[in-house]
């Protein structure tokens, strides 16, 4: 049954019908509400406030009880407790340090109250007769029950106490609780709350009504269930998490619709250059690829853009499906983009792609930074000519300086490392008034409710198998003091022909430490090794220098290379049968996933060793134990969701996509899946509801979408 306005509340919503076009939802700002300073105004941005409504969506993160008194006698030590005394005596203290000291008392009960800094003016508040209305902990002590820094009111006359519990919202430095709660009243009474949803989708969902919810929110009857409100659990909690779950799949499905509408060069299956290259393989596609491949194909051959985001665990094989889609714009005499985020992935798909495509008589050019000027320009020319039909490199393809005569399909790797801005800027270098078609490619694989809610107007292929042939890898869990074991494992594997890598601690404080931690360790490993020849990458390394000691490393010229995690992605030499990673511990799940996966590429038994220092935190601990126990890229991203959340797990901070506040993804899959199913039926019937629900939650936000 739909939650009724009087279980919900306890209250009339003050509030009827349903919200219409002419609904100024979300729309008025700050500055309607007159007595906001500016200085306030600024406070309120550092917390996302901008506009009445958001001020409405502020929610609580708790609440304090303030409905009842706890007589002082009464009182226990260790609780939280409201309570009235009438001061006895106040004195400023100077030892051990100067604080005011006050004695109160209520029925022959006694508290003092102690604070350690304080103003003139208490002093004159704080005196004898005075009764004072309290809340604080209650703390024993060598003179009896006291409170340190509570709150307090002095009371002038009877006083009644609130019926609804008082919130407590999450602020800023300067801006207090009793100006966060005057302003959210005033913007209740304000704003417009008429429902975003009709009465047959309420009953259908069970949902109460928004009205009542929110106001039940900002003021809960001191009978309301304290534990489901804690949880988020209430019913007021559950509609206000399935409408910003709506707001999302709407904004994210208009999306998708709105590319339906747009043109995009048609490239068919021609197939000739695909079977050339497929011939010329050393290994057959898998049946996930070849599915993947022909999702991708009909994608191509329409008239609107393609947006696809394929995924795959580390090594399924996801390079060769994009260069064999490649082919197809080739076919139809378009080009192609290939954009990866640093220049050691890069660098291996312009090895990749130019081994495949070069026999078939295909120009591939490099683009990079750090590329000298005459090779640049001469890129630039030909990709500019039509004479390259392939550019492979990082963000040097989107500078403004660089245009392709005919662009048809543009590839991302990694895109969720890439801002809005820098994958719009690529598509915008597109000819004859049409949008180049994308795929973006992801190796950190996402669990199904993030793609559900954060790749909602993306359509997803998943490679969802490996190549036969890959060797599992073990992984091993040592103590930093059992460093001895480890070199010597090290030794035994190069002495016998295999080749390690050996991961630098990870430095985040600045990228001088990470590069003084990588020369240090780099010389350590010199010492520890004499007998074995030895390279070192690191991020801030000459393009120049890095490729020729990855080419090394992959030639067998040398037998460890001593790396900082440039070398996550993207690298790939089948004789490297053992990783080291020291301090695994400050690593995330999806890092040491990726890095892990650099070995087991041949038909050599693999380990990963992740040495970790023993004095490890509960987090650390956690993901230690998941990367151990979990082989699986998708299972491991699951659990990394719900360690870590969405927007660190995602960057989506940056990707453009609206954040959820309220919602869970980890246990509200349900909601979800019931959003996403509305969302696309209100797009097709409600649509004066769906812009209204939009302006609602999202304002102008849901037009900034990711691209």
């Amino acid at each position: 049954m739909r939650a009724s306005a009087s279980k919900v509340s306890g209250r009339k919503s003050g509030s009827t019908g349903t919200a219409g076009e002419d609904a100024e939802l979300a729309a008025r700002t700050l500055a309607d509400l007159g007595a906001v300073s500016d200085d306030t105004a600024a406070k309120l941005a550092k917390l996302g406030i901008h506009t009445w409504f958001d001020l409405v969506l502020h929610l609580p993160m708790r609440y304090e009880d303030e409905t009842k008194l706890v007589p002082l006698r009464d009182a226990r030590v260790g609780g939280t407790v409201q309570t009235e005394a009438i001061v006895v005596d106040s004195e400023v203290m100077y030892r051990p340090r100067k604080q005011l000291v006050v004695r109160t008392a209520d029925e022959g009960a006694e508290l003092s109250l102690r604070f350690l800094n304080f103003y003139p003016s208490q002093l004159k508040q704080l005196t004898p007769g005075a009764r004072l209305r309290l809340i604080g902990e209650i703390r024993g002590s060598v003179f009896g029950l006291e409170m340190v820094h509570p709150r307090y009111r002095v009371l002038r006359g009877a006083e009644p106490l609130p019926e609804t519990l008082t919130p407590v919202y999450p602020s800023t430095a300067g801006l207090a609780q009793h100006t966060l709660r005057a302003l959210i009243k005033r913007a209740l009474n304000a704003c417009d709350l008429r429902d975003t949803l009709s009465e047959a989708v309420l009953a259908e969902h069970r949902l109460a009504g928004f009205a009542e919810s929110v106001r039940f929110l900002h003021a809960p009857p001191a009978s309301a269930d304290s534990l489901a409100l804690e949880q988020r659990a209430h019913p007021a909690w559950t509609r206000i998490k399935f409408d910003e779950l709506l707001a999302q799949q709407i904004s994210m499905r208009a999306s998708h619709d709105r590319r339906g509408k747009r043109t995009a060069p048609k490239l068919p299956a021609r197939g000739h250059l695909a079977r050339r290259m497929m011939a010329l393989l050393p290994f057959e596609l898998t049946a996930a690829q070849h599915r993947v491949l022909a999702e991708v194909r009909t994608d191509l051959a329409r008239p609107h853009p393609m947006q696809r985001l394929l995924q795959g665990d580390v090594g399924s094989g996801k390079t060769v499906v994009a260069a064999l889609a490649a082919l197809q714009a080739i076919e139809n005499d378009w080009q192609v983009a290939v954009m990866a985020p640093t220049e050691i992935l890069a660098e291996q798909h312009y090895a990749k792609f130019k081994a495949w495509l070069a026999p078939l008589e295909i120009d591939v050019v490099w683009m990079s930074g750090a590329q000298k000027k005459r090779e640049r320009e001469s890129a630039r020319a030909r990709l500019l000519s039509g004479e390259a039909r392939v550019a492979v490199g990082t963000h040097a393809l989107i500078q403004e300086a660089v245009e392709f005569q005919r662009l048809g399909l543009a590839i991302v790797d990694e895109q969720h490392r890439f801002g809005v801005r820098e994958r719009l800027a690529l598509a915008h270098k597109s000819a004859e008034g049409m949008e180049p078609h994308r795929l973006m490619m992801s190796a950190t694989p996402i669990p199904r409710t993030l793609a559900m809610s954060f790749y909602a107007d993306l359509d997803v292929s998943v490679i969802d198998m490996l190549p036969p042939g890959r060797t599992p890898i073990t992984t091993k869990l040592i103590a930093a003091n059992r460093r001895d074991e480890v070199v010597s494992r090290v030794r035994d594997a190069c002495c016998a022909g295999g080749q390690a890598y050996w991961v630098c601690p990870l430095i985040e404080e600045s990228e001088t430490l990470q590069l003084q931690t990588a020369l240090a360790t780099y010389t350590a490993i010199q010492e520890t090794f004499p007998e074995l020849r030895i390279g070192l990458v690191h991020g801030r390394l000459p393009a120049g220098e890095k490729a020729q000691v990855m080419a090394a490393f992959k030639a067998g010229e040398l037998q460890m290379l001593v790396a900082t995690t440039v070398i996550e992605v993207g690298v790939d030499v089948p004789n490297a049968t053992l990783m080291v990673i020291e301090n695994a511990e400050r690593m995330g799940l999806a890092q040491l996933h990726q890095l892990r996966g650099r070995v087991g590429r041949g038909s050599e038994a693999s380990a990963c060793i992740l040495m970790y220092e023993p004095a490890l935190s509960e987090t650390a601990r956690a993901r230690l134990k998941v990367i151990y126990e979990n082989t699986d890229g998708f299972e491991i991203a699951r659990k990394d969701l719900e360690l870590r959340g969405p927007g660190e797990l995602l960057g989506a901070r940056q990707s453009g996509v609206p954040m959820l506040r309220f919602a869970d993804l980890a246990t509200d899959i349900a909601l979800l899946e019931q959003a996403r199913a509305l969302a696309d039926r209100m797009l097709k019937l409600e649509q004066r509801l769906a812009r209204a629900h939009l302006e609602r939650w999202l304002g102008a936000r849901h037009e900034y979408l990711k691209a």
